[in-house]
């Protein structure tokens, strides 16, 4: 080893592939504009497309609930056009199901999705047209005219570029930019007033009338002195000082409630995953029982011997007991005194509603934002508390960690350019594969046109999901402007590292290096050797040379549209998991269930594809076929899967058309900027004599002056139901109402979830019912479904009496069981049997597609409005055997608070499980599930002008429940305003409407607007 002579050749051996290294750095693309890549990657994507969709509609007609569950499992508003069976009797509802149908059966979102897919698909087409007719002729001849007087001659891929277009015939780059501006602003143009009507028509829909959200206002950044019911009417009256009365609330401290239920939830699918695996099979069960970590949030963690392993069954039913008493002693003492710097103001008419979220769009009352509100569901409630400084730092620390991704991935992103985009750059570093790669180039070139393309794409399918965990400390305040923000900042890490960095940094490393070889070899100042290096005709260099790859990558795509139609993935995973491992029944309940559909991601990926195209149209024109290929058959597949496989699981009435608008002007921008640097490279002579690029500067110019255009015309139409203001008098709001208003139940549901959230049962199978006494030793007379006998001591509730569960066929006898437990059958395992459960319902389109109305406020019983007791839903849900039920009697001498009381309905095993939180103890439930209502017509005893609260004499009255609701004289129960509302939303707002028939006037708030203030100076608001 002490060799010279092999020291002198290791050391020629390093120093060789050093050099070998930088000249790819310089040049990784050389051998890329191979004809066979093309050729391999469109018959590959064509066959492999065709043979999918082969596949899928031989599966689909025996495969309901893969390919068809929102067909199965929707109600009949929102339920897609029947599907026969025979193999292609899906494409006939695709060609017949117009627009204005889509909006009701899969909402606007997605109406919005498949119109900007059409649009896509629509100018694409057209510019295809104007590239293959006028640029590709030229470019080919200006190619072929220089090999004839002597060139190297060009690969055919290269000889569509205008590396050869000398002279006037670059005029032809000006004109079809020009085309292709105009193009692509008509359509954005026509697509914009189509959404606007598509908005207007959404605004003036009876689900959008009838809901509570589109007539809110959600004020947050609230002073401290402003953080009451009062105090928000007083902020929106520094803007709208004649608006009619606001039945608002202020948010209220749920403690670590949400943790707390967290933990709950994961506590009791660890316990499911146990028992499942454990008790997989009944008749031979594993020699050891399971074992597990004490958890890491466990308050007793460190009294168990470290170290030491738990008995997994033991410990997690110990685990899900503790924490549910924890989550009852917290939403017991939930003190409504305590509030947050948030709340909401509900109006009787939209229209006032949205005329004072205009008015207050550029103003700050006190500090405070006021915006319309979105949906409950909507919500990201832990965000809501947040101040501006907190969320400021939020951003910034995203935005580092975001920054830091995007750097760092410079050089895996580098590396993939280097050796996957090019094989032979590969075979140059690894001997063995560079004899394979040398004898078989035309097979490797196949190989070359599906692999590099394939592997780009799934190194990029992680990038949404670590910029959505990013995105959620951010501290947005939706889900759905999380998925926007997600959205804008993956498209912008897209253009920069797979576009920008993909495309220059060789150019770059080559400049550089050309740079410092002038400077020393020639003795060249450093600007002297900058302008002779020629930096722009090296990009265009490096973007004409790349180019057939982008044609091979935008080919690929239509792999990823037949995986998506043939649902490969969760087909092979449901495979997986039944055969080789132990599923609990919530997860096979789940499977069956519609998916939510993905927007942020698929929005981007198709404006990624679109910037690519835009930018690549003029150099290489072979781009627009393949994208207009992909976004023409794409639509198609998109549109049958968010009919019948897809659902939105958070609607926002398509506000992510703004986002979308602006990106495709920024990629029109960014294309007018490669027009330029090929105008100014080919051109030719001095610079002022560079007549093209001068007449290309106004593209850009006129794509940013159409966008404000845009913005002038249509975001307040897109944006607001009304704008024009309407002078109220002061004391009107409360008694002009229309008639409809009158029957209706105003039950709010902007209450923080955690207060009324129902707890989840650990799910087992009914097979292991008989077996489970023998492995379970823990809680055996308690639990969210247990005995009637134990309701009172556990629940807490003293004044409610409950009958014992019955066997489903044996009057007279108990039911058996391990309290705790719930119990599903093998041919319960669907998600149509559970599609009306909170738990279920809420990740798989909020429950709306399947007739549980959200915020929809429509006449009817109490009784009618809680969970599971909608018409469409199934009389019961799985169990061990047949329902049982427990009735609940009202007891006369009931002393809870009852301005409004929900029919609290079954409390057996059934959808709502268990007792526990469903009937009201006057100090719980007042704030949970039975929010106070203001006063309502008849109530003039209630004087808020003098600040007294003298009652008449009180008299009982009987519930639309048939309770016997005693009047009270000692405890008036909760206030005003008090946050909660049970399953119904925030407190506050008037629970009933008043009637022609009762006494007095209709209810009055007048917080401010005379009379004496009711706290001294200096206590707040």
């Amino acid at each position: 080893m002490n060799d010279p002579t092999y020291a002198l050749g290791l050391e020629g051996r390093v120093g060789g592939d050093i050099d070998d290294f930088v000249n790819l750095l310089k040049n990784p693309f050389r051998q890329q504009a191979k004809s066979a890549s093309i050729w391999a990657a469109l018959a590959v994507s064509v066959s492999f497309t065709v043979l999918t969709t082969i596949f899928f509609s031989v599966l689909r007609p025996h495969h309901q609930s893969l390919y068809a569950p929102r067909l199965k499992h929707a109600d009949e508003k929102h339920a897609p056009p029947p599907i026969g069976k025979k193999p292609w009797a899906w494409v006939t509802p695709l060609w017949k199901t117009s627009e204005a149908n889509l909006v009701s059966q899969i909402g606007m979102d997605a109406t919005i999705f498949l119109r900007f897919v059409r649009m896509c698909r629509n100018i694409f087409l057209v510019l295809m047209i104007i590239g293959i007719c006028i640029l590709a002729p030229i470019h080919w001849t200006q190619s072929e005219a220089a090999k004839e007087s002597g060139e190297d001659g060009d690969s055919w891929p290269l000889k569509l570029t205008p590396l050869k277009t000398q002279g006037s015939f670059i005029w032809s780059q000006v004109v079809v930019a020009y085309l292709f501006n105009f193009t692509i602003a008509f359509f954005l143009w026509y697509n914009y007033k189509k959404v606007v009507a598509l908005r207007r028509a959404y605004f003036e829909s009876d689900e959008y009338q009838n809901s509570l959200h589109a007539r809110t206002l959600m004020l947050f950044d609230i002073p401290k002195q402003g953080t009451s019911d009062e105090g928000i009417a007083r902020i929106i009256d520094q803007v709208a000082p004649n608006s009619s009365f606001a039945r608002t609330v202020v948010a209220r401290n749920v403690k670590d409630l949400p943790d707390l239920i967290s933990q709950h939830e994961h506590a009791v699918r660890k316990l499911e995953k146990v028992l499942a695996k454990y008790l997989k099979n009944p008749n031979q069960l594993p020699p050891g029982r399971p074992t597990c970590n004490p958890s890491k949030k466990d308050r007793a963690r460190d009294t168990y011997v470290k170290g030491q392993k738990l008995d997994a069954i033991e410990y997690y039913t110990q685990r899900i007991r503790q924490l549910e008493l924890q989550i009852q002693s917290v939403r017991s003492s939930v003190d409504r005194r305590s509030t947050q710097p948030y709340g909401f103001a509900s109006y009787a008419e939209i229209s006032e509603a949205h005329n004072i979220a205009y008015l207050c769009r550029n103003k700050k009352p006190h500090g405070t934002t006021i915006k319309l509100a979105p949906r409950p569901n909507d919500l990201i409630w832990k965000n809501m508390p947040l101040t501006p400084a907190a969320r400021s730092r939020s951003k910034w620390f995203n935005g580092f960690w975001i920054t830091l991704l995007t750097i760092f991935w410079i050089v895996p992103n580098a590396l993939i350019a280097i050796f996957l985009v090019d094989l032979s750059n590969l075979a140059t570093f690894w001997k063995g594969f560079g004899e394979s790669y040398n004898g078989n180039p035309k097979v490797w070139g196949v190989v070359q046109g599906i692999l590099s393309p394939a592997i780009m794409s799934l190194v990029y399918l992680v990038l949404p999901m670590i910029f959505r965990r990013l995105q959620i400390r951010a501290g947005d305040k939706t889900k759905t402007g999380r998925d926007r923000h997600v959205l804008g900042k993956l498209f912008a890490f897209f253009v920069f590292n797979n576009l920008v960095v993909f495309t220059v940094f060789s150019v770059i490393w080559s400049f550089v290096d050309g740079v410092i070889t002038l400077v020393k070899n020639n003795n060249l100042d450093t600007w002297t050797a900058i302008v002779q290096a020629d930096l722009a005709k090296s990009i265009l260099t490096s973007l004409c040379t790349n180019s057939a790859f982008w044609v091979t990558y935008l080919l690929q795509r239509q792999l990823g549209a037949a995986i998506d139609l043939a649902q490969l993935w969760p087909l092979a995973e449901a495979f997986f998991l039944k055969k080789f491992s132990s599923p609990t029944p919530r997860e096979l309940i789940e499977l069956t269930a519609p998916p939510p559909f993905d927007y942020s991601s698929y929005y981007n990926y198709f404006l990624f594809y679109a910037a690519v195209t835009l930018c690549y149209s003029g150099i290489q024109p072979l781009v627009i076929p393949a994208t207009a290929l992909y976004f023409s058959i794409d639509y198609w597949l998109k549109k049958y899967l968010l009919l019948y496989r897809f659902v939105t699981k958070t609607e926002s009435g398509g506000l992510f058309w703004r986002v979308l608008f602006n990106r495709f002007i920024f990629s029109a921008i960014l294309a007018n900027f490669v027009v330029l640097l090929t105008t100014w490279c080919q051109s030719g002579g001095e610079w002022m004599n560079r007549i093209p690029f001068w007449t290309s500067i106004p593209l850009p110019l006129f794509m940013i002056g159409f966008k404000i255009y845009c913005a002038k015309t249509f975001d307040l139409k897109l944006q607001f139901y009304s704008t024009t203001i309407i002078n109220r008098h002061p004391e009107s709001g409360g008694t002009q109402k229309e008639d409809r208003q009158r029957g209706e139940r105003l039950a709010s549901r902007f209450g923080h979830p955690a207060l009324y959230k129902k707890l989840i049962t650990p799910m087992v199978h009914q097979k292991a019912q008989n077996l489970l006494p023998a492995v379970y030793t823990g809680r055996l007379t308690d639990g969210r479904d247990g005995g009637a006998d134990d309701l009172a001591t556990i629940s807490g509730y003293s004044d409610m009496f409950a009958l014992s569960n019955m066997q489903g066929g044996k009057p007279g006898k108990a039911a058996g069981g391990i309290p705790g437990f719930e119990y599903v059958s093998e041919n319960h395992m669907d998600f149509e049997f559970f599609k009306n459960r909170a738990e279920f319902g809420e990740d798989h389109g909020g429950g709306e597609i399947y007739g549980r109305q959200g915020d929809i406020m429509r006449p009817g019983t109490p009784g009618s409005m809680g969970e599971g007791s909608d018409a469409g839903s199934r009389s019961q849900s799985p169990s061990a055997g047949p329902r049982t039920t427990r009735r609940s009697v009202g007891n006369a001498l009931d002393t809870s608070y009852q301005a409004y009381r929900p029919d609290q309905g079954d409390v057996g095993i059934g959808r709502n499980h268990s007792p526990l939180y469903t009937q009201d103890n006057g100090s719980l439930t007042g704030l949970v599930s039975n929010a106070a209502a203001p006063p309502t017509g008849g109530f003039d005893q209630y004087s808020y002008r003098h600040g007294s609260m003298d009652r008449s004499t009180p008299t009982p009255s009987v519930t639309p429940g048939g309770r016997v609701m005693p009047s009270r004289t000692q405890s008036p129960g909760p206030s005003v305003g008090a946050l909660g509302g049970g399953p119904h939303g925030y407190s506050g707002l008037a629970q009933t409407e008043f009637s022609d028939h009762d006494n007095g006037d209709a209810p009055q708030y007048d917080y401010f607007r005379g009379g004496k203030g009711r706290k001294p100076p200096g206590q707040g608001w």
